[in-house]
């Protein structure tokens, strides 16, 4: 590898690294505004996101110019590639924070302490912790980190099934609270995606370090051949 292309190549990571940030940030402060009921944050989140998408078109241009100058070949082009993959991950990652900062801008405030609606902070905290090891076991090449990572999904599908029918049988008991609860269930639905797309990363560290695409989470495909 020439030193140009190492010296891009680190230049590209700590960009990611820096997105990254800025996606955990805005998810984070997304859930912190539904719950403070605080429009000032969710207004900031909204508009933030145009930073996130700048950064990843950033992160993709100096990409490809990277790959059509340099000519890399073998890993240093699947860290390439994979960067891209990635930067598009953690953009649309920025779009569900900015999808939950609208819903707080939405909602109507009354009742968002609800049981349920809490449960959503331990939810995110996960997925932002899940996206902060996957971004930094990318960046050190750690394939043995990213297969691992995988596995706390289960605790947000977890959560997200336990909320999403919480707020089912709050929509039963109150009907009046139907609108309030039908936007959490959005909301935490996006994070339940969020969460899906940190997979996603781990799967292209893999790629990088294997040279094959492979999915990190178990098929469900055999209860349908099972039918």
């Amino acid at each position: 590898m020439s030193q140009a292309l190492n010296q891009k190549l680190e230049s590209l990571k700590a960009k990611l690294v820096l997105l990254e940030e800025m996606v955990s940030r805005a998810a984070g402060e997304a859930v912190d505004a539904l719950l403070e009921n605080d429009d000032k944050k969710a207004k900031a989140v909204y508009l933030g996101d145009k930073e996130i998408n700048a950064k990843r078109f950033e992160i993709e241009n100096e990409c490809l110019v990277t790959i059509a100058t340099q000519q890399p070949l073998a890993t240093d082009l699947r860290v390439l590639s994979s960067m891209m993959e990635i930067a598009t991950e953690l953009e649309r990652m920025g779009d569900y924070a900015k999808g939950i900062a609208k819903i707080n801008l939405m909602i109507d405030k009354k009742s968002t302490k609800a049981k349920p609606i809490l449960e959503i902070r331990e939810m995110v905290e996960i997925t932002i912790d899940m996206l902060q090891r996957a971004i930094r076991a990318f960046v050190d090449g750690d394939a043995a980190a990213a297969r691992v990572i995988p596995s706390d999904d289960d605790k947000v599908d977890e959560l997200f099934t336990r909320i999403y029918f919480g707020l089912i049988d709050d929509m039963v008991a109150k009907k009046k609270r139907i609108s309030l609860a039908n936007h959490l269930q959005w909301a935490v639905h996006n994070i339940e995606r969020m969460a899906d797309r940190v997979v996603n990363i781990c799967e292209r560290t893999l790629f990088v370090s294997t040279g094959e695409m492979s999915e990190l989470e178990e098929s469900d495909d055999e209860w349908v051949l099972n039918l």
